[in-house]
């Protein structure tokens, strides 16, 4: 299991963090690496690095970070239906206030973020303030270059899909089908990142990823055509 980034935050939150971390840990042990503690932990980090350089508040970042996928137990267990991000919100607020945050202002900034971290967007929920868009775009960074590539092939893996398959075939499946392959999720989502991001730090990172992925899937797709001899 990869530790947690260094991320000594103002006093009074800076305590904390180990026990946020933890509870986080328990929550997510269950779960597929893909949505849990490894992905958390790498959004931590670049969460942290994006505050910095935007100069967000970097408590309400660090802690919406950790909790952003908290809700993923229940969206996974029935496929997507229900929203991660909504319940992630609600749970984010309770965990919040078992660790004895008295701040409702604080609460209510980090459920927001947690709230609007998706990128398929359900409802009105979108990242308004600068916090919600350093959490959004640490997120997505996560779903791009190297590790997206390998985050895709084991989701994909996972719920049986096909290695690859044709641009055609993948678009004209469904979600959680045998043609849900990662090349599916690339041409569904992982293509257009790049133009989603939210904050000048988060494009330039997404800019090199989005490079890797778009010359993997080219490969990818000469290999299995045969073309690349």
């Amino acid at each position: 299991m990869p530790s947690a980034p260094d991320a000594r935050l103002p006093n009074p939150y800076d305590g904390l963090l180990p026990p946020l971390q933890a509870e986080v840990a328990r929550r997510l042990s269950g779960l597929p690496d893909c949505h849990g503690w490894d992905h958390t932990v790498r959004v931590g980090h670049n969460a942290r690095h994006i505050a910095l350089v935007e100069k967000a508040d970097l408590a309400v970042v660090v802690f919406a970070a950790w909790l952003h996928d908290i809700g993923r137990v229940t969206d996974l267990a029935d496929n997507g239906v229900s929203c991660h991000a909504e319940s992630g919100a609600a749970i984010a607020a309770e965990i919040l206030a078992g660790l004895g945050v008295a701040d409702p202002a604080f609460i209510a900034q980090v459920s927001d973020c947690v709230r609007t971290h998706r990128y398929r967007r359900r409802g009105d929920a979108r990242p308004a303030t600068l916090e919600a868009r350093v959490v959004y775009d640490a997120d997505k960074l996560d779903s791009m270059g190297a590790i997206g590539v390998g985050r895709a092939f084991h989701f994909a893996g996972r719920i049986g899909a096909r290695v690859h398959n044709t641009e055609r075939e993948a678009l004209a499946s469904s979600s959680y089908s045998r043609e849900d392959s990662a090349y599916r999720e690339y041409l569904v989502k992982l293509r257009h990142l790049h133009e989603a991001m939210l904050t000048g730090e988060g494009r330039r990172m997404a800019a090199g990823r989005h490079r890797f992925m778009t010359a993997f899937f080219e490969q990818i797709q000469r290999e299995v055509e045969g073309e690349d001899y």
